[in-house]
């Protein structure tokens, strides 16, 4: 359990499609970000908030980022890549990691909004590193090895409503 404290110093890291695609998959519901910031910080004093974003260049997206931005992120864009085939990669798990590596020495305590096992290297140096981290994501598609690495998970499972809203049908 950490000990959350009002001076400690949180960055915190949200990738955007894990948070999106599990709370459309389990819950057919979207994310509040504002809400996931306001859980992360927790009353601390926030000194970076990123939200990363895979550009598919659809039309509503825009109005979405710029939600993001009006709710305090940083919002980090990549566009969607297509290979040959079709297949389509967008994923920010390497700039994530390496924001976070860049800026732990000025964080007390490093927020990562993803229960992505590709994480699991990123804990376990940091962890190593003595860096306190806390791992925000729906338990129920949470990676069991980011729970245990990390000091301690907020699990959005725990109180849905606060975390989503319905899909609007048009």
């Amino acid at each position: 359990m950490s000990i959350r404290n009002p001076d400690q110093r949180v960055g915190v890291f949200v990738d955007v499609q894990n948070l999106y695609y599990s709370a459309r998959n389990i819950y057919g519901a979207r994310i509040k970000f504002n809400e996931i910031l306001n859980a992360a910080v927790a009353g601390r004093k926030l000194i970076r908030a990123i939200a990363y974003v895979v550009e598919a260049k659809m039309p509503e997206e825009e109005n979405f980022f710029e939600a993001l931005e009006k709710a305090g992120f940083e919002v980090k864009r990549k566009e969607l890549q297509t290979f040959a085939g079709g297949h389509q990669k967008g994923d920010w798990d390497v700039g994530i990691a390496m924001d976070i590596v860049k800026l732990m020495n000025k964080l007390d305590v490093v927020v990562l909004c993803s229960g992505d096992g590709d994480y699991v290297p990123l804990l376990e140096y940091m962890q190593m590193s003595g860096q306190f981290t806390e791992t925000l994501a729906f338990g129920k598609s949470c990676s069991a090895k980011v729970k245990e690495l990390t000091d301690h998970f907020i699990d959005l499972d725990e109180n849905p409503k606060k975390f989503l809203m319905p899909i609007r049908k048009n």
